[in-house]
Order: structure tokens, then C-alpha cells, then sequence
């Protein structure tokens, strides 16, 4: 049986341009201030940099305790207006996370778009509604919050 695999979906306005937004999202180390204390999240390599199409980011983090690593790769790269990574290794069977900046009533559009699916068949649907869909709704919220700060 093939793993169920859901899309989740945020959008946030901000008042700054395009440019300063993308480049911003565009810089791996930026990925550390965007994601929860909790999470103790660390990026280990970004190579090749400056990240492009193909560049693999390698991190780690922690999840209810527990240490994962976690590689992405940038598969696709159209600046400044959308990149999207995914998952090579880590904690899901499917993670693809799109990121789309538009200009938008004086200011950007951020839009996210999450693929992601479980391993584990019927069990990972089963984690999914118990805890995965709230804690990554919790880190968009961190992470809602702290754009805001960062650019109003």
C-alpha cells in the first residue's frame, strides 16, 4: 500500500520587497532563525554554496527528543520568484517543501507549499493525525512570528 501523503499550505504578506525577501530565504544560515529553539536545529554543510539547483543542505535536529539528520536538495531554483526543496534522507518517506515570493500589494507574498508523506503505512497516517500535522503546524507558526518580526 502506497503511503498517504498530505499538502499542507501557509501564506504570509510582508512589507518588504521582493528582492530583500528572496535573498533572505535564499541563504541557507537563515533556516536556523526560522525554525524553533526546540527543534535544536543545525545546518552541518550547505555545498555547493551560494545555493543554486542541486545544492544539498545537510542538518540536524531533534524531534520530541529524539536526533535526526536530515538532507535536502534544491531541485528547483527560479530566483527570486520560487525554489523548492526535498528530503533525500530523514525522518519522512516524502518531504518536499515549495517556497514562492510574489509582489503583492506594496510588499511580498511568502507562500509555502509542504508534500510530505510517512513511512510506515497505516501506522504513519495514524502518527500524522496524532502529532506530525500539529507539530509542523506549530514550527509555521514559529515561523509565521518570526518573519513578522524580521520584516513586519
Amino acid at each position: 500500500m502506497a503511503e498517504k501523503t498530505y499538502t499542507l499550505s501557509f501564506k504570509q504578506q510582508v512589507s518588504r520587497p521582493l528582492l530583500e525577501v528572496f535573498y533572505f530565504f535564499s541563504r541557507a544560515e537563515n533556516l536556523e532563525v526560522l525554525t524553533p529553539p526546540w527543534l535544536n536545529f543545525k545546518i552541518l554543510e550547505v555545498n555547493p554554496q551560494p545555493i543554486r539547483q542541486g545544492t544539498l543542505i545537510k542538518y540536524s535536529l531533534r524531534v520530541h527528543g529524539i536526533p535526526l539528520r536530515w538532507t535536502s536538495e534544491i531541485v528547483e531554483w527560479e530566483p527570486p520568484h520560487r525554489f523548492a526543496d526535498l528530503q533525500l534522507s530523514g525522518p519522512y518517506k516524502l518531504w518536499r517543501h515549495e517556497h514562492r515570493f510574489e509582489t503583492r500589494d506594496g510588499g511580498t507574498l511568502i507562500s509555502d507549499t509542504i508534500n510530505l508523506a510517512l513511512p510506515l503505512g497505516i501506522l504513519g497516517e495514524l502518527a500524522y493525525k496524532i502529532k506530525v500535522h500539529s507539530d509542523v503546524q506549530g514550527v509555521f507558526a514559529f515561523r509565521e512570528n518570526k518573519i513578522r518580526t524580521l520584516f513586519g
